[in-house]
């Protein structure tokens, strides 16, 4: 069995979309690595006004669980990005691994 992750696709709000992926780049990744999440890549769809990424968590405890400690950091609050700001809808789905790796966003 491959290994599993989340496809995480974001609808932004009109006009913001750059303004998230700097905000997600500069604040979102870095912590997300130092909580042990993998990058697998992120995209954007312009056209659709979206944001494609790939989030792979492979450690001690669950995904689940060391998202909630994610969200729930001091770290994480005082970031001061609400997605709801951004976000106008939201899917993410489970994949399996089936080809490559996130291991080189590490």
């Amino acid at each position: 069995m491959g290994r599993t992750a989340q496809l995480r696709t974001y609808t932004i709000r009109e006009g913001l979309l750059d303004e998230w992926a700097a905000k997600w780049r500069d604040l979102v990744v870095p912590l997300r690595l130092e909580f042990g999440f993998e990058i697998g890549g992120a995209w954007l769809d312009r056209e659709r006004s979206r944001f494609v990424w790939v989030i792979a968590y492979d450690g001690p405890g669950s995904f689940e669980e060391r998202n909630e400690r994610y969200w729930a950091s001091p770290k994480r609050a005082a970031m001061g990005l609400d997605p709801a700001d951004y976000l106008v809808g939201r899917e993410v789905r489970e994949v399996e691994w089936f080809y490559g790796s996130p291991a080189g966003s590490r």
